[in-house]
């Protein structure tokens, strides 16, 4: 699968370690950055990532921050990316299955490396299951009705 992913300074070691064990398990993996630990504002790689994810050059996307909040407000800016930020395997499997989600979220200062390595195996693993959810999905890329 090709996977992007990025983050922000709060997560870059926790990046790279995915980084490796994502390749390790054959994925074609872009890492959009930032590539030191000078501090970076997160909607700019949340923007980066989300440009990947919405364009079609990457299938699904792994966006970091401290808490994983901020960068998934920015990648979710994207009419085309649905992200959502977990904490545990079920809820990253139920955003796939129910939300058809195309980027994970995790927190670096609130998961630790297993943790995050369990979420995205659930992520990627699981399948949207359509059906009834297929019409909201649609909902949540289009404009709001307000």
């Amino acid at each position: 699968m090709r996977i992007a992913i990025a983050s922000d300074h709060s997560a870059i070691d926790l990046k790279a370690e995915l980084v490796g064990w994502l390749t390790g398990e054959g994925h074609e993996v872009t890492d959009l950055g930032p590539q030191g630990d000078a501090r970076v504002d997160y909607p700019d790689y949340g923007y980066k990532l989300a440009a990947q994810v919405g364009s079609g050059r990457a299938e699904r996307g792994v966006a970091l921050c401290g808490s994983g909040i901020g960068i998934s407000i920015a990648v979710n800016r994207n009419p085309a990316c649905r992200c959502a930020l977990v904490h545990e395997p079920v809820s990253a499997a139920l955003s796939r299955e129910h939300n058809d989600a195309n980027v994970i979220a995790l927190g670096a200062r609130l998961v630790g490396l297993d943790a995050a390595k369990r979420c995205i195996a659930a992520f990627l693993a699981t399948e949207f299951a359509g059906g009834r959810h297929g019409p909201r999905v649609e909902k949540l890329g289009a404009a709001p009705a307000c």
